[in-house]
C-alpha cells in the first residue's frame, strides 16, 4: 500500500526577530515534512521556537527565510485549511457552547440548519452533549477545552494545529483529555501537529515526534513512533513507552544544557564588556 500524499512541508524555514539593533533568531533551517492523516509532535527545551514554528505554519507570522506549503501550494497567511487550537481556549464569556462553536462557522455565512447541525455533532464527538446552551463559567477546565477543539473541528480544516492545548489542566483531567484527543483524531483522522513539553503526551499520540534544539530551534531529529494503535493510557505503563521517554528526554537534557551554557557565556561577554566600558 502507498504512503498517504504530503500534506504540509517546510523548507529551510528560518525567523529572526528584530527590533532596532536588538535580534533574537529563533528557528534555523527547517525542513519537514507531514503526511496527510498523521499525528506528529514537536518537543524541544524552552524557548527553542516551538509555538514560532506552529504560528508561522499558520500563516499568523512570516518566516524569515524559507517555505510552508499545503498541498504543495505556499502559505502565506491563515486559511480555511489551517485551525490553530491555543493553549488558553478563548472562549467568548457571552456566547453559550454552541454559540461559540459556531463562531467560525459565522464568519463564513454558514450559520444556517446544517451548520448547526454540524457544530452539535462536534460537541458529541467532544462528549458535551447536552452542554450547548450552557455558559463557559458554567463549565470546568477540560470542558472548555473540549469546546476550543469542536470550534476548531467545526470550520472543518484539513490539519489541526495544536499549541499545547491542555497545559492548563490538572495532571489527572489531562490524560483524561490525551485518551479524548486520542479518540477525536482515530475518528477524523486530520492531519495533526501538537507542540507539548510533556515528552509522555507526545509519545502517547504521535506517530512521528521532532525534537528541536535549544534557540535557535533547528530539527535535531526525528523519531518514529512504533507503538500500536488503537492506544489507551495503561500503554504509558509498559516497558516500551518508557524507553521511548528515557531516549527523547535525553535528547532534551542535552539541549536544555548546550542553552545554558550558551547563556553563561553570553552574560559572562555582556559583564566583560561592561567593566571594560
Amino acid at each position: 500500500m502507498s504512503n498517504p500524499p504530503i500534506k504540509l512541508a517546510t523548507t529551510g524555514l528560518s525567523k529572526t526577530f528584530r527590533k532596532g539593533d536588538f535580534q533574537v533568531e529563533a528557528l534555523r533551517d527547517i525542513s519537514l515534512s507531514i503526511r496527510e492523516g498523521e499525528f506528529v509532535s514537536v518537543v524541544g527545551a524552552s524557548g527553542c521556537g516551538k509555538t514560532t514554528f506552529l504560528r508561522i505554519l499558520d500563516g499568523l507570522i512570516p518566516a524569515s527565510a524559507g517555505a510552508v506549503a499545503v498541498d504543495g501550494k505556499t502559505v502565506v497567511r491563515p486559511g480555511p485549511d489551517r485551525a490553530f487550537v491555543f493553549q488558553q481556549d478563548g472562549l467568548m464569556p457571552w456566547r453559550t457552547v454552541e454559540a461559540n462553536v459556531l463562531f467560525g462557522l459565522e464568519i463564513r455565512g454558514r450559520v444556517d440548519g446544517p451548520g448547526r447541525a454540524m457544530a452539535r455533532d462536534y460537541l458529541r464527538m467532544v462528549g458535551l452533549s447536552g452542554f450547548e446552551e450552557c455558559y463557559p463559567h458554567e463549565l470546568s477546565g477540560g470542558m472548555r477545552q473540549r469546546v476550543n477543539i469542536a470550534r476548531a473541528l467545526a470550520v472543518e480544516p484539513d490539519i489541526l494545529l495544536m499549541d499545547e492545548p491542555f497545559a492548563s489542566l490538572d495532571a489527572q483531567t489531562r490524560e483524561i483529555m490525551q485518551a479524548e484527543l486520542m479518540r477525536i483524531w482515530q475518528e477524523t483522522r486530520k492531519t495533526v501537529m501538537l507542540i507539548t513539553h510533556q515528552i509522555d503526551e507526545a509519545v502517547f499520540l504521535s506517530d512521528r515526534i521532532f525534537v528541536f534544539t535549544a534557540r535557535p530551534g533547528r530539527l535535531k531529529t526525528e523519531i518514529v513512533v512504533d507503538l500500536p494503535r488503537p492506544r489507551n493510557l495503561s500503554m504509558k505503563r509498559t516497558a516500551g513507552f518508557a524507553q521511548y521517554l528515557d531516549r527523547i528526554w535525553r535528547l532534551i537534557e542535552e539541549e536544555v544544557r548546550e542553552g545554558m551554557r550558551r547563556e553563561e557565556q553570553t552574560s559572562s561577554a555582556q559583564h566583560t564588556r561592561s567593566a571594560a566600558s
